[in-house]
């Protein structure tokens, strides 16, 4: 999918969506040799993505199935909570998840994200405030950023709260 970031690819199964990956950046996007290319399932995740990127869509509605450790899992779940156009310390989003001293495994678990945008990984900064690491590049996260801060001062068409759930499959 081509996107104001880039070139996207975007993986799902039964189960939900279970990737969205940048074409270049830390982990550049390379299909899957068992998975087989077709957008039809996807249409829906790609139309929620061009709705997000317009500034016509604050929260995603589409499945979400990322696999991950019990704890990466615990804090996608708590992404999912925080608000577009606003921004958490990665001591903050550990606090909530109930470790408050866990700051760098939570960042472990933000990079390890396999949803980002949907899962807004982006939304978490340094307690100083600085924007750190992101999958996709600095440049990225940056634009994403404001992106909805940008938005936050339009209305907004669909505002529909957020019934994605991440599920807790996988190890």
């Amino acid at each position: 999918m081509e996107s104001p970031i880039g070139r996207l690819l975007l993986a799902a199964d039964d189960a939900g969506l279970r990737h969205i990956t940048f074409s270049n950046g830390r982990a550049p996007a390379k299909p899957d040799s068992l998975w087989r290319e077709d957008a039809v399932p996807l249409l829906e995740t790609m139309a929620q993505l061009q709705a997000w990127f317009r500034g016509e869509l604050r929260n995603f509605t589409v499945p979400l199935a990322p696999l991950g450790p019990a704890f990466h899992q615990l804090v996608w779940r708590e992404l999912m909570n925080v608000p577009y156009g606003e921004t958490v310390s990665y001591g903050e989003l550990a606090r909530r998840v109930g470790s408050p001293k866990a700051f760098r495994a939570v960042g472990r678990a933000n990079g390890a994200n396999p949803i980002p945008i949907v899962i807004p990984c982006h939304r978490v900064i340094g307690s100083n405030g600085k924007l750190t690491g992101y999958g996709g590049g600095l440049p990225r996260k940056e634009f994403l950023l404001g992106l909805e801060q940008k938005q936050m001062a339009l209305p907004c068409v669909s505002s529909a709260s957020s019934s994605a759930l991440v599920t807790t499959s996988g190890a």
